[in-house]
Protein backbone atom coordinates (compact mmCIF):
# COMPACT_ATOMS: atom_id res chain seq x y z
CA UNK A 1 0.00 0.00 0.00
CA UNK A 2 1.06 3.43 -0.80
CA UNK A 3 2.08 6.16 1.54
CA UNK A 4 1.18 9.19 0.97
CA UNK A 5 2.23 12.36 3.27
CA UNK A 6 0.78 15.97 3.32
CA UNK A 7 3.40 18.30 4.68
CA UNK A 8 1.53 21.23 5.30
CA UNK A 9 2.08 24.63 7.07
CA UNK A 10 0.21 25.55 10.19
CA UNK A 11 -2.32 24.01 12.28
CA UNK A 12 -6.19 23.66 11.09
CA UNK A 13 -8.24 25.33 13.80
CA UNK A 14 -11.68 25.36 12.06
CA UNK A 15 -13.59 22.18 13.51
CA UNK A 16 -15.55 21.91 9.92
CA UNK A 17 -12.08 21.83 8.13
CA UNK A 18 -11.02 18.83 10.87
CA UNK A 19 -13.34 16.89 10.00
CA UNK A 20 -13.35 17.05 6.62
CA UNK A 21 -10.12 15.97 6.26
CA UNK A 22 -10.99 13.40 8.78
CA UNK A 23 -13.88 12.16 7.06
CA UNK A 24 -11.46 11.74 3.84
CA UNK A 25 -8.70 10.24 5.93
CA UNK A 26 -11.38 7.51 7.14
CA UNK A 27 -12.31 6.72 3.44
CA UNK A 28 -8.64 7.20 2.18
CA UNK A 29 -7.47 4.30 4.68
CA UNK A 30 -8.54 1.49 1.66
CA UNK A 31 -6.26 2.80 -0.84
CA UNK A 32 -3.42 4.54 1.39
CA UNK A 33 -1.29 4.89 4.13
CA UNK A 34 -1.99 8.65 4.84
CA UNK A 35 0.05 10.80 7.59
CA UNK A 36 -0.41 14.44 7.48
CA UNK A 37 2.73 16.62 9.42
CA UNK A 38 2.15 19.87 10.15
CA UNK A 39 4.90 22.13 10.59
CA UNK A 40 4.99 25.23 12.47
CA UNK A 41 4.39 28.77 10.59
CA UNK A 42 5.78 31.64 11.33
CA UNK A 43 4.94 34.92 11.49
CA UNK A 44 6.85 37.99 12.56
CA UNK A 45 4.13 40.80 12.22
CA UNK A 46 0.44 40.83 11.13
CA UNK A 47 1.34 42.81 7.83
CA UNK A 48 5.07 41.49 6.63
CA UNK A 49 6.75 43.05 4.24
CA UNK A 50 8.48 41.52 0.86
CA UNK A 51 11.68 40.82 2.75
CA UNK A 52 9.71 39.64 5.46
CA UNK A 53 7.31 36.81 3.57
CA UNK A 54 10.50 35.01 1.86
CA UNK A 55 12.33 35.06 5.47
CA UNK A 56 9.24 33.43 6.82
CA UNK A 57 9.08 31.20 3.62
CA UNK A 58 13.03 30.34 4.18
CA UNK A 59 11.93 29.10 8.09
CA UNK A 60 9.31 26.94 6.88
CA UNK A 61 10.92 25.54 3.92
CA UNK A 62 13.90 24.11 6.68
CA UNK A 63 11.00 22.62 8.77
CA UNK A 64 9.29 21.35 5.50
CA UNK A 65 12.50 19.79 3.51
CA UNK A 66 13.54 17.56 6.63
CA UNK A 67 10.01 15.85 5.59
CA UNK A 68 10.40 15.49 2.57
CA UNK A 69 10.17 11.85 1.22
CA UNK A 70 9.59 9.80 -1.75
CA UNK A 71 8.01 11.71 -4.93
CA UNK A 72 7.48 15.60 -3.85
CA UNK A 73 4.58 17.39 -5.45
CA UNK A 74 4.78 21.22 -4.37
CA UNK A 75 0.83 22.94 -4.48
CA UNK A 76 1.32 25.79 -6.45
CA UNK A 77 -0.05 28.55 -8.15
CA UNK A 78 1.81 28.37 -11.24
CA UNK A 79 2.06 23.99 -11.25
CA UNK A 80 0.24 22.42 -13.74
CA UNK A 81 -3.56 21.92 -13.74
CA UNK A 82 -5.08 18.32 -13.77
CA UNK A 83 -8.63 16.93 -14.28
CA UNK A 84 -9.56 14.49 -11.66
CA UNK A 85 -8.90 12.45 -14.11
CA UNK A 86 -5.52 13.18 -15.13
CA UNK A 87 -4.66 13.34 -11.52
CA UNK A 88 -5.51 9.48 -10.99
CA UNK A 89 -3.62 8.75 -13.51
CA UNK A 90 -0.59 10.65 -12.31
CA UNK A 91 -1.32 8.93 -8.89
CA UNK A 92 -1.37 5.64 -10.84
CA UNK A 93 1.95 6.30 -12.32
CA UNK A 94 3.61 6.94 -9.75
CA UNK A 95 2.95 4.02 -7.68
CA UNK A 96 4.40 2.10 -10.21
CA UNK A 97 7.60 3.65 -9.61
CA UNK A 98 7.84 4.96 -5.55
CA UNK A 99 6.27 3.38 -2.94
CA UNK A 100 5.33 7.02 -1.18
CA UNK A 101 4.28 10.56 -2.78
CA UNK A 102 4.59 13.89 -0.41
CA UNK A 103 2.69 16.81 -1.34
CA UNK A 104 3.66 19.68 0.03
CA UNK A 105 1.23 22.90 0.87
CA UNK A 106 2.41 26.13 1.85
CA UNK A 107 1.26 28.61 4.50
CA UNK A 108 -0.16 31.96 4.00
CA UNK A 109 2.85 33.16 1.67
CA UNK A 110 3.20 30.36 0.13
CA UNK A 111 6.22 27.65 -0.18
CA UNK A 112 9.86 29.03 -0.58
CA UNK A 113 11.49 28.43 -4.09
CA UNK A 114 13.94 25.85 -3.23
CA UNK A 115 11.30 23.36 -2.08
CA UNK A 116 9.21 24.24 -5.12
CA UNK A 117 12.37 23.66 -6.95
CA UNK A 118 13.48 19.89 -5.31
CA UNK A 119 9.57 19.14 -6.36
CA UNK A 120 9.21 16.60 -8.67
CA UNK A 121 5.97 17.80 -9.59
CA UNK A 122 4.50 21.37 -9.13
CA UNK A 123 0.55 20.87 -8.96
CA UNK A 124 -2.28 23.75 -8.90
CA UNK A 125 -5.87 23.20 -8.28
CA UNK A 126 -6.78 26.56 -10.12
CA UNK A 127 -5.34 30.55 -10.80
CA UNK A 128 -7.74 31.35 -7.49
CA UNK A 129 -5.94 31.71 -4.61
CA UNK A 130 -7.73 29.23 -1.27
CA UNK A 131 -6.85 29.58 1.88
CA UNK A 132 -4.20 26.92 3.22
CA UNK A 133 -6.49 25.37 5.63
CA UNK A 134 -8.98 24.85 2.90
CA UNK A 135 -6.11 23.53 0.66
CA UNK A 136 -5.87 20.44 2.46
CA UNK A 137 -9.78 19.49 2.53
CA UNK A 138 -9.16 20.35 -1.08
CA UNK A 139 -6.51 17.86 -1.31
CA UNK A 140 -7.48 14.91 0.20
CA UNK A 141 -10.62 14.92 -1.42
CA UNK A 142 -8.95 14.63 -4.47
CA UNK A 143 -7.01 12.20 -3.64
CA UNK A 144 -9.84 9.83 -2.40
CA UNK A 145 -11.58 10.90 -5.79
CA UNK A 146 -8.14 9.86 -7.80
CA UNK A 147 -8.17 6.52 -5.82
CA UNK A 148 -11.47 5.63 -6.73
CA UNK A 149 -11.33 6.51 -9.90
CA UNK A 150 -8.53 4.54 -10.55
CA UNK A 151 -10.56 1.40 -9.28
CA UNK A 152 -13.49 2.35 -11.15
CA UNK A 153 -15.54 3.38 -8.21
CA UNK A 154 -19.06 4.94 -7.59
CA UNK A 155 -17.45 8.08 -5.82
CA UNK A 156 -16.67 10.24 -8.81
CA UNK A 157 -19.66 10.67 -11.36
Amino acid sequence: MIKVNVVAVGKVKEKYFLDAIEEYKKRLSKFCQLKIIEVKEENFCSEPNDIERLEIMKREAVSITKELKGYVIALAIEGKKFSSEEFSKTIDRIKNTDSEITFVIGGSYGIDQKVKDSAKLKMSFSDMTFPHTLARVMLVEQLYRAFTISVDGKYHK
